[in-house]
């Protein structure tokens, strides 16, 4: 059966050959790029591996005026590519790999060359040799895919977006920056929908970024402007409507212990609690009533929940489910925002709020307690849409346009895969 879902594309090469192979500060980025963990998820000097916590490779924030500066040129870069014809189309037949000859690595070897990726000096053959080998796991590392070498479905569907696409979503995404860029505050949060990934930013330096789970297509995390207020470890968790309709229901109908075992309980409007044995769950009444997930390891909000102001409810939290941020593909929540390595970004939260250092948080969270904390000097935070951007001449980033915002539906590109 087809599964439809899009596929998360992460940073992608884009200037013209000679700009990048004259361009020893691009080099010097691409370094620091494929020396970062392997794995995918803009591991290309964004994603912080597990084991390092926040820690960060580039302090260039997203929203920041030399963004805007370095976009602007990628802009110019991406006309460059264009008026030259762009690139062709790679056949997308074999999984290409280091030590392969064959002739489909010519056409490989003219797009890695067209997009800066391979130097011209490399030469046309059909062999897929050590710089050809270099060149793809370039390209990998910044469409945000593992960098391994071998040329798999996800890598030629990244590498077949035409140029002239690219720069329709580079020019969409420039007005996005010009508009926010330097008006988000001297210390916030940021959260790149498309990205999935949020940015601790003070006096315009990224001080952690952190792998996130965005919403899914349909149920979609909403841009947001606002400012943390609160923390609450060890948080209740009291499930959205549109989680009752959709999933806790159709559960109870399969498995009537869920609720027990899942240690969620029941509230009616009165606030009494209600037996889930006594509950009719075959119709749609059990819509009226309160599920409250109890504090603990399996809380749908693990050990702590950030609150802000939202029309659509949302926030950011914790998740018992870690295995979701080594995944590509990491729209998967029901709109709000689950954070890798969370305990770090409260921390940084709770800075100015007395008696709130790391040693108390984490001595609060094994207490098990329901602990909510006001944030002394709230922090603002956002949540923005962005899926291409530069970081520094000769480096491009790109995300698929997961929700369809950037007008071209090549961007959102849904496959089976």
């Amino acid at each position: 059966m087809r599964t439809s879902r899009r596929f998360f594309l992460s940073g992608a090469s884009a200037l013209a050959a000679a700009l990048v192979a004259n361009s020893a500060s691009a080099q010097d980025v691409i370094g620091d790029i494929l020396k970062s963990s392997g794995r995918g998820n803009w591991d290309d000097q964004f994603d912080a591996r597990a084991s390092e916590g926040g820690k960060v490779a580039s302090t260039l924030p997203i929203f920041s005026l030399q963004t805007v500066a370095f976009t602007e040129q990628a802009v110019a870069q991406y006309q460059n590519i264009v008026a030259q014809g762009g690139w062709g189309e790679v056949p997308a037949t074999k999984k290409l790999q280091l030590g392969v000859d064959d002739p489909d690595v010519v056409p490989l070897r003219k797009r890695l060359m067209m997009s800066g990726d391979l130097a011209q000096s490399a030469g046309i053959s059909t062999a897929f040799d050590s710089y050809v080998d270099a060149a793809v796991k370039r390209f990998q590392a910044r469409h945000g895919l593992p960098a391994d070498g071998a040329m798999g479905k996800y890598t030629y569907t990244a590498m077949n977006v035409s140029a002239q696409i690219r720069l329709g979503q580079l020019q969409t995404n420039l007005q996005r920056l010009r508009e926010k860029a330097g008006t988000l505050g001297s210390r916030y949060v940021l959260v790149d929908i498309p990205a999935a990934q949020v940015e601790a930013v003070e006096n315009d330096r990224v001080v952690l970024r952190h792998t996130a789970v965005v919403g899914k297509i349909d149920r979609q995390t909403p841009i947001v402007n606002s400012k943390i207020n609160e923390i609450i470890v060890n948080p209740y968790w009291n499930a959205p409507v549109s989680i009752v309709r959709k999933d806790i229901i159709p559960l109870m109908r399969k498995d009537p212990n869920y609720l027990k075992d899942s240690h969620i309980r029941l509230f009616a409007p009165d606030g009494s609690e209600v037996d889930p044995m006594t509950v009719d769950w075959s119709t749609d009444d059990a819509e009226k009533y309160r599920f409250r997930q109890d504090p603990g390891a399996g809380n749908a909000m693990a050990s702590v929940k950030i609150n802000f102001p939202s029309p659509d409810g949302v926030y950011m939290h914790d998740t018992p489910q870690q295995s979701l941020f080594g995944k590509l593909m990491r729209f998967d929540s029901s709109g709000c925002v689950r954070v890798q390595n969370v305990r770090d970004l409260v921390t940084w939260i709770l800075r100015d709020t007395p008696g709130w250092d790391r040693q108390h948080f984490e001595g609060t969270i094994k207490t098990g307690e329901n602990t909510p904390v006001q944030v002394v000097n709230p922090v603002p935070v956002h949540f923005l849409y962005l899926s291409a951007w530069s970081t520094g001449p000769g480096v491009v980033q790109f995300r698929d346009d997961i929700y369809g915002l950037d007008g071209n539906d090549e961007l959102q590109i849904t496959s089976s895969l």
